[in-house]
């Protein structure tokens, strides 16, 4: 089959054929019909996120099954399928307790597994983490799921308890931010949209924020944001990975308020201080969100079937394999507002 590979750290990733995945025996093959170009990819293609190479990257995808492993059930060649990034292994006391994103013995496609670049991908451990689409999701839809519209949906509603009418300041305005936006203005809340970018604001505006900030203009954009929110945001979300936005969203909550941290800090930026006195003496709350585990992906995707949450509006470039490579590479620099996602059957 058609694979996008890269052999070492920073180099161009490329169309090669390779030999099609083998069916676990408590797997499933997926033929893929679109994945999203994630930052988290190009994390790790850029080394901050040590992988085995070479890799076919890429995690968010979705396809219809090819193949079903012998110990599989309750699936049929054809099914339309999604899978969360994290692969957990469905036995320890997390993935039983239904918590399979933190699992320890996890496994990650275009991470620890092969990815999605590609026209086939295999998924082990399908019981325990293959998603059914229904028939109104289309897969470009549910490609734009994957990591970061999933992560933000936990970040937002699991991990910051929205409730409408609540102040939701979502720092960074990408394709998780945007996502975080979309999210929080379903469930009725107030939003903040602070970047630097005017096009990523303006994207954010089109979505429903009823603020927005440019960080290029003000020195202080957490008290800005306390400003504007008159006392601060209920919920805090730094949909960029930057130690000092994570301190910015802090230090922008009102009391009792929850940061939640959606972006990577990777390296150094891992060991970032954060203000610990606001956290103690306001009782912050500071969370991590990881994605999403399987058995939460139908309330997510029940707000899709009615239409309050749209991720397809989030998708701003659809590209074929050949074009996957420069995709990745070009988040060397910032890009544009949205998401693009592969298709693999896709020409030129």
């Amino acid at each position: 089959m058609r694979a996008v590979v890269y052999p070492e750290v920073g180099v161009l990733p490329a169309v090669v054929d390779v030999g099609a995945p083998e069916c676990p025996p408590d797997g499933v093959v997926v033929e893929v019909a679109a994945t999203g170009v994630c930052r988290s990819d190009w994390h790790a293609w850029r080394g901050h996120d040590p992988v085995e190479l070479p890799i076919i990257p890429g995690h968010e995808f979705a396809g219809t099954i090819a193949a079903i492993g012998a110990d599989v059930t309750g699936w049929q060649v054809g099914d339309r399928v999604t899978v969360p990034f994290v692969l957990g292994c469905g036995r320890c006391e997390f993935c039983v307790a239904g918590d399979a994103q933190v699992c320890p013995d996890q496994l990650q496609p275009g991470f620890t597994l092969p990815g999605s670049f590609a026209q086939r991908v295999a998924v082990p451990r399908a019981q325990t983490n293959l998603v059914r689409l229904p028939d109104t999701v289309s897969f470009v839809a549910a490609a734009a799921l994957g990591c970061r519209f999933a992560t933000s949906f936990r970040a937002v509603v699991t991990h910051g308890a929205v409730q409408a009418g609540q102040w939701v300041a979502i720092h960074g305005c990408g394709g998780v931010g945007l996502s975080a936006v979309m999210i929080a203005k379903a469930f009725g809340a107030n939003v903040v949209a602070v970047d630097r970018s005017p096009e990523a604001l303006a994207t954010a505006g089109a979505l429903g924020a009823d603020v927005l900030i440019d960080g290029s203009e003000i020195d202080d954009v957490a008290t800005e944001v306390i400003h504007r929110t008159g006392g601060g945001a209920h919920i805090g979300v730094d949909a960029i990975g930057h130690p000092a936005v994570a301190a910015t969203s802090v230090s922008a909550l009102r009391r009792r308020g929850r940061h939640v941290q959606v972006g990577l800090l990777l390296g150094d930026a891992a060991q970032t201080a954060l203000p610990m006195d606001r956290v103690i003496a306001q009782e912050l709350a500071v969370l991590g969100s990881h994605g999403m585990p399987a058995v939460d992906y139908p309330a997510m995707l029940a707000l899709l079937a009615t239409g309050a949450l749209d991720p397809e509006r989030l998708v701003t470039r659809v590209v074929g394999l050949d074009e996957a490579g420069a995709a990745l590479a070009a988040m060397d620099a910032p890009t544009g507002p949205g998401m693009t996602i592969i298709e693999p059957g896709r020409t030129r």
